[in-house]
């Protein structure tokens, strides 16, 4: 089937499924990764099993009530069993937590073997989810068909929303820093298991959509690839939802299509809705703009280019100011400042750009616009050895690499500042002088 056959009472409802389960898990998400937790909600859509695989026993059927009320009691259990393990046995969290959540899930497996023989119940369906067959249980509401997953993950997630906005403050406190909360008022340890009652509530209720397994790519990844993208919380928490949306929508068109590129029919859409978590993860952690991978790099070589360029005309101010005869061209910068030749010649490209910078027959010089930068950055160097050796008691010898480094992202406001903490002196500790401040100097260094 493909994307042309799309059929609302079908593909609508199993997006609409998919859609409330990765939102109700990502609101809860945020703060397990925020906390340091994520295995925690990774442990509890595992360690379930066992609560499931009690209720079939005792109803000998997948009644919503029994498997709901078994499932949420382990989970809070392995929240228990984990802490407990961790405080008794002085174990690291996520030792005590691949013991109990492995433990159970094999528990769990070994009692759905032996279930599935009795009662209605398929291991596969509990691993991978049946999100296909959503639009085939359905309630009457309001006198239309909604399928019942579609009812519950609706609750499930409406509730999740008011936690998160009535105990917002509170959540953000006590993941940040528990012992804080404490001491203002707000209980740490109920924070904690009140996050973990509506984690295992909503594993429970993502059980029949995504599967325990896949459950966890919901509530971990789309927060994690948030986290990429901000430093901010509240946008955090609507960027997580946004992510797993659309993950959800294009997971299933992609179910749906992808296959067929390759002479296959449509394949797992829980599956596929995971997957394309990860690829939104992958691309977040790529070019995020806080911490992605690319634009980190690009920015630092930015940096490195810009600093490299500073040096530059700051090398080619002394060697005119002590007027040596030495040839300024691209070979002496390279060995003078130990840079690579390609980085040099960007560089001076940018410079010839903005007129900083000028080619002669004798090698390079510094334009009026050059100079006049040149010199404000000499001065913030030479205003730091001095400071540095008269204020701050720093070693003659170690002065000038520490003032290399903060020549470069020293700003008028604090060269001025640097200048009346020295009396603003004219001679540096090398006996060489310092360019005085120039009143229409743009800032450096910002």
């Amino acid at each position: 089937m493909g994307i042309d056959n799309f059929i609302w009472e079908l593909d609508g409802w199993i997006i609409v499924a998919g859609v409330l389960s990765a939102v109700s898990a990502a609101l809860l998400g945020n703060f397990l990764v925020l906390r340091k937790m994520s295995l925690l909600g990774d442990a509890i859509s595992h360690a379930i099993l066992p609560g499931l695989a009690a209720a079939f026993f005792i109803s000998h059927s997948r009644n919503s009530i029994p498997m709901f009320l078994g499932a949420v009691i382990v989970g809070l259990l392995t929240a228990v069993f984990t802490e407990w393990i961790r405080g008794a046995g002085q174990v690291d969290e996520g030792a005590s937590m691949g013991v109990v959540f492995t433990s159970l899930f094999a528990i769990g497996l070994v009692m759905i073997v032996q279930a599935a023989d009795n009662v209605d119940l398929d291991p596969g369906c509990v691993l991978y989810g049946a999100i296909e067959f959503t639009p085939l249980d359905t309630w009457l509401i309001l006198g239309f068909d909604v399928p019942r997953v579609v009812v519950v993950l609706s609750v499930v997630t409406l509730i999740n929303l008011l936690f998160v906005v009535l105990f917002y403050k509170e959540l953000k406190i006590s993941s940040f820093d528990p012992s804080l909360s404490t001491t203002s008022g707000i209980p740490s340890w109920l924070m904690h298991y009140l996050l973990m009652t509506f984690v295992a509530v909503t594993a429970v209720a993502s059980f029949e959509s995504v599967g325990n397994i896949l459950v966890v790519a919901m509530m971990v990844v789309p927060p994690a690839a948030a986290y990429m993208l901000t430093d901010r919380l509240a946008w955090m928490i609507v960027a997580s939802a946004v992510i797993g949306s659309i993950a959800a929508i294009t997971g299933h068109f992609a179910a749906i299509s992808v296959p067929a590129w390759f002479g296959y029919h449509s394949t797992s859409t829980a599956s596929m809705m995971a997957v394309m978590t990860g690829v939104f993860f992958l691309l977040a952690a790529l070019f995020g703009p806080r911490h992605g991978v690319l634009v980190r790099t690009i920015r630092q070589r930015v940096l490195a280019l810009r600093i490299l360029s500073e040096d530059i005309i700051g090398l080619v101010y002394r060697v005119h100011e002590k007027q040596l005869t030495t040839k300024v061209n691209a070979q002496f910068l390279c060995e003078s400042l130990l840079a690579s030749s390609v980085s040099t010649r960007v560089s001076l490209f940018f410079l010839a750009r903005k007129g900083w910078i000028i080619h002669r027959e004798q090698g390079f010089d510094l334009t009026e616009e050059g100079q006049k930068h040149a010199e404000q950055l000499v001065r913030s160097h030479r205003l730091w050895e001095y400071y540095l050796i008269n204020e701050a008691g720093v070693d003659e010898n170690k002065i000038h690499e520490h003032a290399e480094r903060f020549e470069h992202f020293t700003n008028k406001s604090l060269g001025q500042r640097l200048s009346d903490a020295t009396d603003s002196p004219s001679i540096d500790p090398h006996g060489s002088p310092i360019p005085p401040l120039k009143s229409d100097h743009n800032d450096s260094g910002s």
